[in-house]
């Protein structure tokens, strides 16, 4: 989990862990954040929880995930937000069904249960914009190109470009998902999820976000189809 002073929702997200699940199955977790220097409790309270800390003091949605999914150990990596809007409660489930299904990579659809007052209208008409315009360019099959929870083997990232290739910002979320539903050598698959409402001051700015997203997209098509 990416973390700036998310002391209102990390504790929330953790505890939301079937923790009981992992240990009946014998199922080794670590839960990680890599922090951009919070100034809040954060950090205080991942201590309290015996979660891992990184620390990257570059900015950057993508340069945190770039710093911290080399660090994490497990042979499953799943994401997702520290502010409780992601369904943390089901990441079991999803990992059973990564397993059974032989898939290597998940990212899960916030619109199939978008809890009242978790996405503005806004944010979801940008949201509809960025999904089509990838599936368009890419011809993937998913209906949220913007969902930060994936569901991942990490032995997957070998057969995708070099993570320190991918964006530093927020358009590292479709990148990961081109790059994976593309690879030949890869089973992806988009399943329901949920979103909730956040906890804690939202850091997306929309417009300037989607914006940068959206260019995002057609640059990646360029530099895609010269591979």
């Amino acid at each position: 989990m990416p973390t700036l002073n998310e002391e209102k929702g990390l504790e929330k997200t953790i505890n939301a862990i079937d923790l009981q699940y992992f240990k009946k199955h014998g199922w080794h977790l670590e839960i990680a954040i890599i922090d951009g220097l919070s100034q809040d409790k954060t950090q205080q309270i991942a201590k309290e929880k015996g979660v891992s800390i990184f620390l990257e003091k570059r900015k950057g949605y993508g340069r945190a995930y770039k710093t911290g999914i080399p660090l994490c150990i497990g042979d499953i990596i799943v994401t997702g937000d520290a502010d409780a809007t992601y369904p943390f409660d089901k990441i079991h489930l999803y990992i059973t069904q990564l397993l059974e299904e032989n898939l290597d990579f998940i990212t899960t659809d916030r619109f199939a249960q978008l809890k009242q007052g978790s996405m503005t209208i806004k944010h979801r008409f940008g949201n509809l914009i960025l999904a089509t315009v990838l599936r368009l360019l890419f011809l993937i099959n998913i209906k949220d190109s913007q969902s930060g929870m994936w569901i991942f083997r990490k032995q997957a990232l070998e057969n995708i470009q070099p993570l320190e290739q991918f964006d530093d910002g927020m358009p590292f979320s479709e990148e990961i998902k081109i790059e994976m539903f593309t690879s030949p050598d890869l089973q992806c698959k988009e399943i329901p999820s949920t979103l909730y409402v956040r906890e804690g001051d939202v850091k997306l700015q929309s417009f300037q976000d989607g914006w940068k997203n959206l260019k995002f997209l057609f640059k990646k098509r360029v530099n895609h189809s010269a591979h």
